[in-house]
């Protein structure tokens, strides 16, 4: 299926939309955002979640009976919970972040606004994080949606992601650059 939306091209394109239609008819959109919002800030925090959605050798019965628990456990809704079972079958569990990500893209599009994601060598304050998104939104002309992420191996400042545009502010690539000049004045 050829398109030109870039959301769509993928497989986890595919499936998270295939999602929000479903959602979109049920009006559950916000309930299944903030499921999937809930699952990826469990993903991140557990090795043996990561390795269980991530390992192409267990087996599709186990994970989904692993992953319901989790979810049970979790609080994950019933529409979320079948399509990670569904995904757990179909052997895509291991696309879920990347499905969770352009869900919640299709969802700020459909509410008009702009996601964009927001790396940080250390967690952005929430006054900090209004900043950014009033000075974001004043440049795209759209409200904007963060999702941010912490890596502290970028030292400090940002890289900010929106659509295909990123804006690399971090303190690692300037340093890398000067080091790159540096070395090419010798």
């Amino acid at each position: 299926m050829a398109t030109d939306d870039p959301i769509m091209a993928s497989v986890a394109g595919r499936y998270a939309s295939a999602l929000f239609d479903l959602t979109k008819d049920e009006n559950k959109i916000d309930e299944v955002e903030k499921d999937l919002g809930t699952f990826q800030a469990l993903l991140h925090e557990s090795e043996d979640l990561q390795r269980l959605v991530r390992s192409p050798v267990i087996a599709s019965e186990d994970q989904s009976r692993a992953l319901s628990a989790v979810l049970a456990k979790a609080g994950i809704g019933q529409l979320t919970s079948n399509f990670f079972k569904l995904i757990a079958k179909n052997r895509r569990l291991f696309a879920a972040e990347d499905m969770a990500r352009a869900f919640k893209a299709l969802a700020a599009r459909h509410r008009g606004e702009v996601s964009a994601e927001v790396v940080s060598a250390h967690a952005l304050s929430d006054e900090q994080t209004a900043e950014l998104k009033a000075v974001l939104k004043q440049s795209v002309g759209k409200d904007v949606t963060l999702s941010t992420n912490v890596d502290a191996s970028l030292l400090g400042g940002l890289i900010v992601t929106i659509g295909s545009r990123m804006i690399d502010s971090s303190l690692k690539t300037k340093l890398a650059n000067m080091k790159a000049a540096m070395a090419g004045a010798n």
